[in-house]
């Protein structure tokens, strides 16, 4: 037997699920009569009536009935093995496009942590910023900051918010007094990265402190920026999520300590969390990083690192 053609069993399946062609015209975004043309394809099709119509409206007939059956085991099967065609292999590895900045800074030196307590999961680490085009990059998850628009119809694990302060080598700017003189900062440059061009003024007003006042160089590159202030060139805006291995080596001193800025970090994916159990662990492994990272918060929004 030729078989019907595959919409007309789609709309059956609506309309007989609610045994109203009205509402199976709601679910499937047509018209009444589109829903109806449907039917008497596939009625004619079969040589069966499936539908018994009487003062406007519909009534499932015995035929009718037995059909539903097929069409909702027909319909639940198919939207399972798509659902499996879909699901990534649980040994696969999870790629993630990270930001190059937190990558270097942060992220990889705990990787060894997330794989020795996930010892059959990989992670591909692809360093990138900004929109990802997850199918063509092949990617799984993002790391991002929310500082762009990403496609709404992606969904966002919070990791935790964005702290950022001054920080500088050890020594060099002497800021005990946060007065308003270049004296406040001993002279030292404020240095600035092209990547976060605002981030002196952010500081600044989330803070209610000024920058200092003699201007250093603008470094293409976050990372670039903090290499220098490591280096003695001056004081940068440092993210205290990404120098938290510096203050604690002793490379880097944050003399203010660190606000928050309004911004946020987010594990992004073209698929809910719940569907990758791999994109699922390591959702929660970041989140307890970040928190591990982060310590001395206090509810003021303040917060200094050591």
């Amino acid at each position: 037997m030729k078989l019907p053609p595959l919409n007309t069993l789609r709309v059956f399946d609506a309309a007989a699920r609610h045994e109203a062609f009205g509402k199976a015209a709601q679910e499937l975004h047509v018209t009444h009569g589109a829903v109806s043309r449907q039917i008497k394809l596939l009625e004619q099709a079969l040589g069966l009536t499936l539908f018994e119509r009487r003062n406007r409206a519909v009534f499932l007939t015995d035929s009718g009935r037995q059909l539903l059956g097929v069409t909702r085991s027909l319909f639940e099967q198919l939207a399972a093995g798509l659902t499996a065609l879909r699901q990534p292999a649980a040994d696969a590895p999870l790629v993630l496009s990270c930001e190059p900045t937190i990558a270097m800074m942060w992220l990889i030196p705990r990787l060894p942590e997330f794989q020795r307590r996930h010892p059959g999961m990989q992670v591909h680490l692809y360093a990138a910023g900004g929109p990802v085009d997850f199918a063509a990059q092949g990617v799984d998850v993002a790391l991002r900051r929310n500082d762009f628009e990403w496609d709404a119809a992606l969904h966002a694990g919070k990791v935790c918010e964005e702290w950022t302060g001054p920080v500088c080598r050890p020594g060099l700017a002497a800021v005990r007094d946060h007065g308003a003189g270049a004296d406040a900062w001993g002279g030292a440059a404020a240095l600035g990265s092209a990547t976060r061009p605002q981030a002196w003024r952010q500081w600044s007003q989330a803070s209610g402190r000024r920058a200092p006042r003699r201007p250093g160089p603008a470094y293409e590159h976050f990372y670039l920026s903090l290499q220098a202030a490591a280096a003695g060139l001056g004081v940068a805006i440092g993210s205290a999520l990404m120098v938290r291995d510096a203050l604690r080596d002793h490379r880097l001193e944050a003399p203010c300590g660190f606000v928050r800025d309004g911004s946020a970090y987010f594990l992004l994916s073209p698929r809910p969390f719940g569907d990758d159990p791999r994109a699922a662990a390591f959702l929660a492994w970041l989140r307890q990083e970040a928190a591990a990272s982060l310590p001395g918060a206090n509810d003021d929004g303040q917060s200094v690192a050591s």
